[in-house]
């Protein structure tokens, strides 16, 4: 969404981060984010210059589901009305229906090192 700064989801902890787009260029980043101390600035694309689809595909709906789900159980704190639903998956596609996840898709493009971070809230 709207007035946040743009560099606010660059401090995000990568706990909140799923890395989708292309598994290997996402693990070449990551190779070269450990072996370089090189400025993170210019691999992010600004929001106002994405490319990819505004659209969730499967493979990150999947992977936001499984990693919600994986933090309700573990006890995270539910951001919905439960209503008495015990399942965390359940729980988990009731807020991605609500979108109110609280997770960054990080999509890795085809170069290797650019990438573009869509909030949950974005995605369709």
């Amino acid at each position: 969404g709207g007035g946040e700064d743009p560099d606010a989801i660059e401090r995000n902890q990568d706990s909140n981060v799923v890395v989708g787009g292309d598994p290997s260029a996402a693990a070449a980043a990551k190779a070269e984010q450990q072996n370089t101390v090189k400025s993170m600035k210019d691999k992010k694309v600004p929001n106002d210059k994405r490319t990819t689809t505004p659209y969730m595909t499967k493979y990150e709906r999947a992977r936001v589901l499984g990693t919600r789900a994986l933090q309700i159980s573990g006890n995270a704190p539910v951001l919905i009305d439960v209503e008495g639903m015990t399942d965390p998956l359940q729980i988990a596609i009731k807020e991605l229906r609500e979108k109110k996840i609280p997770l960054v898709v990080r999509r890795y493009l085809p170069d290797g090192y650019r990438y573009e971070d869509w909030t949950c809230e974005e995605l369709l």
